[in-house]
């Protein structure tokens, strides 16, 4: 009896341990690589690379209905309370004043675009988003997150340009 149990815990020892090849499946694994940075990049006039949200373009004036537009020397505070109430309304769902959010922050637009350019991205996304190379730039840096058409008139757009002045 003694000699058949020995006899059992070999065989199962050498059944168990002679597979040498390992019953485990595979475990998956994925690698991530980094993205080309330059995908986020546009080249300024003097062939350097910048990111889009801060790259100073004075020239663009962009797609779409605002061709030429000049504002006053003085702020308009009537129109900075109605552009600052249709912004929170609006537009503060994606921008907040102060930091990048899904989409850029607003502040010192102007030392950055054409009020043209910044008018233009206001009423007219869809067009802008296609063709002009800054906002293209800006879409893939903001992760291709679409700027929606809030069908705001030229007044509106107006009125929020004039309250994007004071930040």
């Amino acid at each position: 009896m003694i000699k058949s149990l020995k006899l059992l815990v070999c065989l199962l020892l050498f059944v168990g341990c002679g597979n040498s090849q390992s019953n485990e499946k595979e475990k998956f694994s994925y690698e991530r690589t980094k993205k080309d940075k330059k995908e986020n990049v546009v080249v300024n006039h003097d062939n350097h690379d910048i990111k889009a949200s801060v790259m100073v373009d004075l020239v663009n004036k962009g797609v779409g209905p605002i061709k030429e537009i000049s504002f006053d020397n003085e702020i308009n505070p009537q129109l900075v309370s109605s552009g600052e109430e249709i912004f929170s309304k609006m537009c503060s769902a994606c921008h907040k004043v102060g930091k990048k959010f899904i989409g850029p922050k607003p502040n010192k637009i102007f030392d950055r675009r054409t009020p043209e350019w910044v008018m233009n991205m206001i009423l007219n996304p869809t067009e802008m988003l296609k063709q002009d190379p800054i906002a293209i730039a800006l879409l893939k840096e903001y992760n291709n997150v679409l700027m929606l058409n809030q069908n705001l008139t030229n007044e509106e757009a107006r009125s929020i340009a004039e309250y994007l002045r004071t930040l």
